[in-house]
């Protein structure tokens, strides 16, 4: 986790944050299906040096608030603020000179590098879209700063893509994403790709240069064990809406939504005495973000669901536990027990 965070003084701050996405045609999504619900009216602010994980299943809007944060995406309604700034509808330069602040590191290490270019011309690319170190020798020396910063040997700057091993390559993204020095960094899910004896590697690598650079980092993760190593603050994403979020130890050592509940349940340990542990997995799939269902878009597979979780949707608010959570029946110590979640489950 981060050295030094100032959550008094949040760098980005999100408000209301909707993403819906146009029905199209064809058998799988007809012309009379609902906009898609990608992202549905989240609020969260991040601290100046703080890591927060964004995690849940697939196709909850982990990665689509993550490009909503980038401004790759353009909000459906809500707002985004960059240091105080709203940069939701920004524009032409305005919004040029704040993707400056803000790189994204890509989920695939193999698709996200241009394999017709050199390694020191895919670094140096930010440096020509921003007119930074024109001086060809300055733009090459910087370039070889930043390999070595992120562990690869400058000598190869005229290597191209094809010959670097996936973790290589991840870091070549991490150095490109580096080169304009921004304030926020985006990884969406950086290791996934990766082979599990190269992601450690470049996970340590991410937490060394957050802590060095006083980075802010957004870190999007299938693996609950990575974030609770990584990051200082956990969101919890459900069908495009934020069930809970908190700081790192009273999330994962006394979680509060069902559904974050089962989540830790399915994570394995590596502990042998913890191996006969009580889980409680989940039935049944995610409801169709075209389509939810009405209260709490839990309720349909929630063992806690009653009357009033189809009728209202919960607010986000603090239940005491230290971490704020969307749930009209929080689970209870007896009820984290049976599950096998808490300080010692991971």
């Amino acid at each position: 986790m981060s050295a030094a965070v100032d959550t008094d003084t949040p760098l980005v701050e999100v408000r209301d944050l909707v993403k819906h996405f146009a029905p199209g045609g064809g058998l799988i999504a007809p012309r009379n299906a609902g906009a898609v619900r990608a992202v549905d009216g989240i609020s969260f602010a991040i601290g100046r040096g703080e890591t927060l994980g964004l995690v849940g299943e697939s196709g909850c809007g982990k990665s689509t608030t993550a490009r909503l944060l980038m401004r790759l995406l353009d909000a459906t309604s809500g707002q985004i603020f960059f240091e105080g700034q709203d940069i939701t509808r920004l524009k032409g330069p305005r919004l040029k000179a704040i993707r400056r602040q803000a790189q994204m590191i890509f989920q695939d290490p193999y698709s996200s590098l241009n394999p017709r270019k050199t390694v020191g011309s895919i670094i140096a690319e930010p440096f020509a879209i921003h007119g930074l170190h024109r001086d060809r020798g300055e733009r090459k020396r910087e370039v070889q700063q930043l390999m070595e910063t992120v562990g690869l040997n400058p000598e190869h700057y005229n290597r191209y893509p094809h010959e670097f091993s996936g973790g290589q390559r991840q870091r070549i993204g991490v150095a490109r994403a580096l080169a304009l020095r921004p304030k926020l960094l985006i990884a969406d899910e950086p290791v996934s790709a990766l082979d599990v004896s190269i992601q450690a590697q470049v996970l340590n690598l991410l937490r060394n240069l957050q802590r060095s650079l006083g980075l802010t980092v957004v870190l999007i993760a299938h693996d609950l064990s990575v974030v609770r190593h990584m990051c200082d603050r956990v969101a919890v994403m459900y069908l495009g809406k934020i069930v809970e979020i908190g700081p790192n130890e009273p999330l994962y050592g006394s979680p509060c939504h069902p559904y974050t509940g089962a989540l830790l349940s399915a994570v394995p340990v590596p502990d042998p005495s913890l191996h006969g542990r009580p889980r409680r997995l989940l039935g049944g799939d995610p409801p169709s973000p075209a389509n939810p269902p009405s209260g709490c878009s839990f309720h349909t597979r929630c063992p806690k669901a009653a009357e009033l979780c189809s009728a209202q949707e919960p607010m986000l608010e603090p239940k005491g536990s230290g971490t704020d959570v969307a749930c009209h029946y929080p689970l209870s110590g007896e009820e984290r027990e049976a599950m096998g979640v808490g300080s010692s489950a991971i």
